[in-house]
C-alpha cells in the first residue's frame, strides 16, 4: 500500500545531520508573496526540536524572529538546548541559508503536570463551519490554498474601503484534512492575513517580524481535536509609524483554548 505524504509534512520534512543540525527544503505549495509562509518556517523549527534526542516534554512557548526572507531551496536549522530544568527546557534555534541567517527562535518545552486549571476568555460565538461557505483563494499566495477557510467575520477585503475593526474570525483546518499536532498548530497561529489589509481595505506591503505562540494543551488534548476545524480569531491593538501588533486565539470546536499568539508586523502605506 502506498501512502502519499501530506503536503504540510513534505514542507517541514527534515534530514538529521546530527549534533542538532537539520536540513529542509522549501516547497512551492507553501510559498508566500515573498519566500515561504512564515507559519511553515515556525512549524519546521518545532519539528526540529521535537526530533532532537535531548528534547524533553512538549511545546509550551515559541518565539520566532524573521530576519530576512527564506529563499527557495535548501535551508539549515540548528537547535540547541540552552538549559534543562526538572520540568522545562529552553531552546535556541537558527535557520540559515547560503546568504546568511534568515530566522532566529527561542522555545520552551515542558512536562505538564496535574494542577488547577481555568480559562478566562470565552470562545467567540460562531455558526458551525459547515453552514458557512468556504473562501476560495487565488492569486500570489499559494500557501492559503492548503487551508479550508470559512470566515465568520472580517473576511479578505473585496472592496477598497476602510474598516473600523481589525478583527477576523474564521473556522479553519488543513486541506486535505490532517490530524492536528504541534507543528500544525504552530502554523495555524500565523494563518491570518495582515490586519492592516482589513483596516485599509486593500493589500499593502506587510510582513511579520516577530511571532510568539503559547501552547495551552498537551499532546493528548491536541490529538483529541483530530482533523476537525478550529476557530481562529485575531485583532490588532495599534497601527503606528509602520508597525502594528496582532493578538490571536485558536479554539477547538469543543471550546478548548489550544493556543494564543502575539506578533509584530511591518507595513507600508
Amino acid at each position: 500500500m502506498t501512502t502519499t505524504l501530506h503536503s504540510f509534512d513534505t514542507a517541514i520534512d527534515l534530514a538529521d545531520n546530527g549534533n542538532g543540525q537539520y536540513v529542509g527544503q522549501t516547497t512551492s505549495d507553501y510559498a508566500n508573496m515573498v519566500g515561504p509562509f512564515g507559519g511553515v518556517t515556525a512549524a519546521a523549527i518545532v519539528r526540529a526540536i521535537e526530533r532532537n534526542p535531548d528534547r524533553i516534554g512538549e511545546p509550551v512557548a515559541l518565539t520566532v524572529n524573521y530576519l530576512a526572507p527564506v529563499t527557495d531551496g535548501r535551508f539549515d536549522i540548528t537547535v540547541r538546548a540552552a538549559r534543562t530544568n526538572r520540568t522545562n527546557q529552553h531552546w535556541t534555534a537558527e535557520v540559515a541559508q547560503q546568504h546568511g541567517v534568515t530566522t532566529t527562535a527561542t522555545a520552551v518545552f515542558g512536562i505538564r503536570r496535574d494542577a488547577w486549571s481555568d480559562t478566562e476568555p470565552t470562545m467567540p460565538p460562531a455558526p458551525d463551519p459547515e453552514s458557512i461557505a468556504h473562501t476560495a483563494t487565488s492569486g500570489p499566495v499559494p500557501w492559503m490554498r492548503n487551508y479550508d477557510m470559512h470566515y465568520v467575520d472580517g473576511g479578505i477585503p473585496t472592496e477598497p474601503a476602510d474598516s473600523a475593526s481589525s478583527t477576523t474570525t474564521l473556522w479553519v483546518r488543513q486541506r486535505p484534512a490532517r490530524a492536528l499536532d504541534f507543528p500544525a498548530l504552530t502554523a495555524l497561529s500565523d494563518v491570518f492575513y495582515p490586519r492592516v489589509f482589513l483596516r485599509r481595505g486593500r493589500m499593502l506591503p506587510a510582513g511579520t517580524i516577530s511571532l510568539t505562540t503559547y501552547f495551552h494543551v498537551d499532546g493528548t488534548e491536541l490529538a483529541a481535536q483530530g482533523t476537525d476545524f478550529v476557530l481562529a480569531t485575531a485583532r490588532a491593538q495599534r497601527f503606528a509609524r509602520g508597525y502594528f501588533d496582532q493578538t490571536a486565539q485558536i479554539w477547538g470546536r469543543d471550546a478548548t483554548l489550544l493556543a494564543t499568539s502575539h506578533q509584530i508586523v511591518y507595513y507600508k502605506d
